[in-house]
């Protein structure tokens, strides 16, 4: 495990900014499934952008940018594994499970805080959760910027 300090950023819809640190809504994600919390987030602003691009519609809601800070965090570094990568949705649709839940099941189990992992579009960006996203871990210490797609939207149907 390595201790991780450092900057992390979130893209919200901008009626969640009185809960910023909210976990993920979903009851499953990527390293979570139901019972279990999760804050996903991105070692950069450009990856934060990668990482929601799957789930950004024409017509939503306006987003922010949000730059948070993770202080003395155990983590899994699970970048450079292809496997933590993969397109868990197509599985989970078909099974009910998800191929990545090993990797955050084990780390739970090892006492870690969360994962580091690559973006699977773009392997040179990381992404991180954070399993309890406790205010000893992740605080909110700057203000939100609007953010808009950096690519072109569909259009609306109408």
């Amino acid at each position: 495990m390595l201790d991780f300090s450092g900057p992390v950023w979130r893209i919200l819809f901008q009626s969640q900014l009185d809960t910023p640190l909210a976990p993920a809504r979903a009851p499953e994600g990527r390293f979570h499934y139901a019972g279990q919390t999760a804050l996903y987030a991105s070692l950069s602003a450009e990856g934060a952008g990668v990482a929601i691009r799957r789930y950004v519609s024409a017509g939503d809601p306006l987003r922010v940018l949000l730059q948070v800070a993770v202080t003395g965090a155990k983590l899994v570094d699970l970048r450079g594994q292809p496997d933590a990568s993969v397109i868990w949705q197509d599985t989970h649709a078909a099974t009910g499970t998800s191929p990545t839940w090993r990797f955050s099941d084990h780390a739970r189990d090892a006492g870690a805080d969360g994962l580091l992992y690559s973006s699977r579009t773009r392997p040179e960006l990381s992404h991180i959760v954070l399993f309890d996203p406790s205010p000893s871990l992740i605080r909110a210490d700057a203000s939100p910027v609007e953010w808009t797609p950096p690519y072109p939207q569909p259009p609306l149907d109408r």
